[in-house]
């Protein structure tokens, strides 16, 4: 009888053990198959300033961030400091991970017409206007992963060390989402061309 009772009592742990296993095997295969599914890259987008806190979502992008985006290539596309039939070009090639193809494209059509129309012997730098810089209505949100972003900036361009060109322009940029090459561009974002009105005065 003490046999029995202890086969028995064999069977039941061992029975144990199956169903232990077998519940390893499950969540064992769970966390294998939430590892393999899970984003390698994971993007969070601090804006500048986190004062006064902030609530982030994964993959939003900071109007703040975007501005920043955009006014810093902007600014180099159009920093000619030597002399722009050799800088504009250069500029434009350096950058291009940070352009869509059209308004890469754009850019060497006006390189182009601007070498025909003898503008490019010259300098040429842009600068955030004082009292001009960032603000909550200088980034309209278009749609999802899409921007128009406005640029006060003060253009000077100059021949032989003699300014030619000195003005005030707002520039509306249209920044889109671009996650094309973390390796080329980690930032995700692109600059699109001009909105449709373009580039206006703001002084004479």
């Amino acid at each position: 009888m003490a046999y029995r009772s202890a086969i028995a009592n064999l069977e039941r742990e061992k029975k144990f053990l199956y169903a232990v296993i077998a519940g390893l095997v499950i969540v064992a295969s769970g966390l294998y198959a939430g590892w393999v599914t899970a984003p390698s890259r994971i993007d969070i987008n601090y804006p500048p300033d986190l004062r006064n806190g902030a609530t982030l979502k994964l993959g939003e992008v900071p109007p703040a961030n975007v501005y920043a985006f955009a006014h810093y290539i902007f600014q180099q596309l159009n920093y000619w400091p030597e002399d722009g039939t050799q800088d504009y070009g250069k500029a434009v090639f350096r950058f291009a991970a940070y352009l869509t193809p059209q308004y890469r494209q754009q850019l060497l059509e006006d390189l182009k017409e601007r070498g025909k129309a003898g503008e490019l012997q010259r300098t040429r730098t842009v600068a955030e206007i004082p009292g001009h810089g960032y603000a909550e209505n200088r980034v309209d949100i278009v749609g999802n992963g899409s921007w128009i972003v406005w640029l006060d900036l003060q253009m000077t361009e100059t021949v032989n060390g003699v300014p030619v060109k000195q003005v005030a322009l707002r520039y509306p940029i249209h920044v889109v989402r671009y996650d094309v090459s973390r390796e080329t561009n980690p930032y995700g974002l692109a600059l699109d061309g001009y909105s449709d009105e373009g580039p206006r005065r703001l002084t004479d």
